[in-house]
């Protein structure tokens, strides 16, 4: 494993923000940790990369507490980090290559991150999506094993985020092992081998994305205009807001639509899908992840 947790605690004084996690994440896997805000997430991140010191319990590297090496071997992109003002993409990346005894080439980070043509640019200058893909070769200016990414696409726009992704997908399949951070569930639907869902400090599920939903669910979700259902209806608990809509999760979509035609309900709008790790997360918090 590259990583194994046992029982792991955190205190700050009188609030116990993770409440004894088990967890293993295996050589080259992507782990995707979620929870609503308050959940102890951040905190148990903060723990795997040795930036918070457990309360009780431990954390292990590849069979050792960890250490020199492990600081040697991991890449941490922060979900804030405040980069030196003056200085150029290039100047960043050779300034954080000379903290480490054996790092990549300044020029294959730059190729690796789609930061070529902006080498030469003072990062003062650059837009959300071009931040984050130096913040990433940051991370990797070390060649690391293992990779934390702590919402690294949050407040970027649709193409800047797919465009991260293709880069991460790129680092999986180098085989370095991910834990990843998110807000956004198609990320962590796209990028994930794995997720593990956090509330009130504990691991409350974790699998892979089919897994849990095929654990979880059965049938499908019906969603209707709110307009398109009578005050009966809304109120009777079977159906709930989604929006300007309303949805249902039934076993039985043939059952379903029957009894909808009957009441007279129209189904001109009517939206039949499959369940999302957002109706996931929201089955097992109780919120929705952005919250």
């Amino acid at each position: 494993m590259a990583l194994s947790v046992r029982q792991l605690h955190k205190h700050f004084g009188d609030i116990h923000a993770v409440r004894g996690i088990d967890l293993d994440i295996a050589v080259g896997e992507c782990l995707g940790l979620l929870g609503p805000n308050g959940a102890g997430k951040t905190t148990t991140v903060e723990l795997l990369e040795g930036i918070q010191v457990p309360s009780r319990g431990s954390v292990v590297y590849r069979g050792e507490a960890l250490g020199p090496r492990f600081r040697a071997e991991a890449g941490i992109q922060f979900q804030h980090t405040a980069l030196q003002d003056f200085l150029t993409v290039r100047e960043h990346l050779t300034l954080f290559a000379r903290l480490y005894d054996a790092p990549l080439p300044v020029d294959e980070v730059l190729q690796r991150c789609a930061l070529e043509a902006l080498s030469d640019r003072d990062a003062r200058k650059l837009s959300g999506g071009q931040r984050q893909r130096l913040l990433l070769g940051i991370a990797l200016i070390n060649d690391p094993a293992v990779l934390f990414l702590d919402e690294p696409t949050t407040g970027l726009d649709p193409q800047a985020r797919r465009n991260f992704w293709s880069l991460v997908k790129s680092i999986k399949a180098d085989g370095k092992t991910v834990v990843l951070t998110t807000h956004y569930m198609e990320e962590a639907y796209q990028l994930c081998d794995r997720i593990a869902i956090m509330d009130h400090g504990r691991i409350i599920a974790q699998g892979t994305p089919s897994e849990l939903l095929a654990h979880h669910f059965g049938g499908a979700v019906l969603s209707l205009p709110q307009t398109a259902l009578s005050a009966e209806q809304r109120a009777a608990g079977d159906w709930r807001a989604a929006g300007d809509r309303m949805e249902s999760v039934v076993a039985d979509v043939d059952a379903a639509l029957t009894a909808l035609h009957r009441s007279g309900t129209s189904l001109q709008q009517l939206l039949i899908r499959e369940h999302t790790l957002e109706d996931l997360f929201i089955e097992l918090t109780g919120e929705a992840l952005r919250s």
